[in-house]
This record gives structure tokens, sequence and C-alpha cells, in this order.
């Protein structure tokens, strides 16, 4: 029955997560948020990053990652090619360093939660993709200061600090990776933890859903003088969701890796940690209304592009296949 239930969740998430932000935005346009909403941002984050990581089977981590060429291809398609893509992206925006500093958040991190499921839906080999979200995790958080750095050049000590990094990486990686692992060993002792275990497994969309209800209902009142603004962003990130998985199925089929380990590629490179590097922005001086705006319409843009990844991606290499 839980099984059931996961699947028709995650079949649906992506019209579940356009509703939560529906009614967030509906919700926030009658009636005024308090500004104390804002702060559960980062709680719900870790929330979902805890019920995310109960997927990994972290006890087996290591075994998990006995694939060396696909994870070598996954890191060198995420933090060296996608990178070279977003660069060569940039000039496109106005020379306004907050609006790159949005782009740039936000492109150059891969996501982690729920690109496995949709990783999934389009016959990608997501159990070895969702065993490799804690290194791309602990490696984005590593390099993203040093990209951010070279992207913007003397701009960057007026807006970075290492101590919201530092937080975040220890608030929404390390305990809910910490959580999760205990939370498995628990569940191969007792039955009841195994029973919790269990219902957990069913909590990833709905806390997806969860935290852009919290920040759409945050920040929308706050959006309207920076309106203007995506009008700006939206071709870069189009233009990102159209190259990204073609350049990553290029590299992965070069790698000979087999189909489903190619299609996990394309779905890591071309999703972004949109809702994890959200706390970032928020703790960068000046940040509202601006990049919750730029990181919103990432989003958005993302969640349609899935609509045709898992249909079109779920073909490719198919002749190769039979």
């Amino acid at each position: 029955m839980l099984a059931v239930i996961r699947d028709r969740l995650e079949s649906r998430q992506i019209a579940i997560y356009f509703v939560a932000m529906l009614l967030a935005g509906l919700l926030a346009g009658f009636w005024t948020m308090p500004l104390s909403l804002s702060n559960w941002i980062n709680p719900a984050l870790a929330f979902m990053l805890y019920v995310t990581f109960l997927q990994v089977p972290i006890a087996q981590l290591g075994k998990a990652l006995t694939q060396l060429r696909f994870l070598a291809v996954l890191l060198f398609a995420n933090f060296c090619l996608i990178p070279l893509l977003v660069f060569a992206l940039l000039p496109l925006l106005p020379d306004h360093t907050m609006l790159r500093l949005g782009v740039l958040l936000v492109l150059l991190t891969p996501c982690i939660d729920y690109v496995v499921t949709f990783a999934q839906l389009g016959r990608a080999d997501s159990r070895t993709l969702l065993a490799s979200t804690p290194v791309l995790l602990i490696v984005q958080m590593l390099l993203l200061p040093l990209y951010l750095k070279l992207a913007l050049g003397e701009q960057f000590g007026l807006y970075i600090k290492a101590g919201p990094f530092l937080e975040a990486f220890f608030s929404l990686i390390v305990i809910p990776l910490l959580l999760a692992g205990a939370t498995q060993y628990l569940a191969a002792k007792s039955r009841l933890w195994t029973q919790i275990h269990a219902g957990l497994g069913l909590a990833p969309v709905p806390a997806t859903a969860l935290v852009l209800f919290i920040v759409v209902a945050a920040v929308l009142r706050q959006l309207e003088p920076a309106l203007d603004v995506l009008l700006r962003v939206l071709p870069v990130y189009v233009l990102f969701a159209i190259f990204a998985p073609v350049i990553a199925w290029c590299l992965a089929r070069q790698a000979r890796l087999a189909v489903p380990l190619r299609r996990a590629v394309v779905f890591s490179s071309a999703t972004r940690n949109s809702l994890v590097v959200l706390p970032l922005a928020l703790a960068i001086p000046g940040a509202l209304p601006l990049l919750p705006a730029i990181i919103l319409t990432q989003t958005l843009v993302e969640l349609l592009a899935q609509l045709v990844y898992v249909r079109v991606v779920a073909r490719w290499g198919q002749n190769e296949q039979a």
C-alpha cells in the first residue's frame, strides 16, 4: 500500500509542486504573510533533505559508488562542462552583479533531491544516481565559492561570506545525512523503526511541496519590484534547459556508459539545486526581492522542462538497448 502511494506521489509530483506554489501565491495575494514565515525555510529544507537521504542506502554507499566511470563522468559533466556552459551564457545577462550572482548560484549546483524521481520516470539508473547525491552535494558546496569568485572577480567578497556557506553545509547536509544514517541503522534493528522508515518514504514529494509553498508564500509580496528581472533571466534558463542535457548525453555516450547511466548523467546535469541554494541566497545582503525571483523563475522553467525530459530522454539510446 505504501509503495502504491509513493509511486502515485512521484508520478504526479510536478502537478503537486505547481499546485503548492499556486496555493501559496493565492494565499499571499489575499493575506499579508508574517515575516517569521521565512524562518521556516531552512527547517523545511533540512527535513526535505533528511527524507531524501533516507532513500540512500548509506551503509552501502561505498559499494554503490564502485561504478567509478559513472561517478567520474557525473562529476566531470556537473563541475566542468556545465560550468563552461553557464559561463558561456553569462554574457546574455545585463552587467548587474546581483542578477548574475543569482543565476550563477542556481545553475552551478546540481540537484540532489527530486532529480532522483525524475530520473526514474525517465528510465535512468536512479538508484546509482541516488547513491551519488551526497558526493554531488559535498563537491558543489566546496566548488561553488571558487566558481563564484572566478565569475564575479572583486565583487565576490562584497556578497559572499564563509559563514552562511558553512552553516548551510552543516545544517542542510551533515546533520540530515547523519540522521538518515541513524534512522536506517535503527530500522535494521527495530520493527517500530522499520515502520517509521517506511512511512517516511512517502515524505520526499510532500516535503518538497511544503518547501515551495513556504518560499512562495514568504517572498511573493516582495517580488513585484523584481518582475522585470524575469524576462532578463528567462532566455538563459531556457537555453540551459536545452543545451545541458545534450552536452551531458554526448559526454556519457563518449564514455561508453550503459544507456540508463547516460540518462542519469543527463538528468543530473540538467536539474539544478534551486531549493538548497535559496538559504545561501537569502543570507546575502540585499538579496530581497531580486535573488528569490531569479531562483524561483529557474524552478518554474525546470519543472516545465522535466515534463519534456521524462518523455524525450527516456527514448534516447533505445536502439542501443535493443
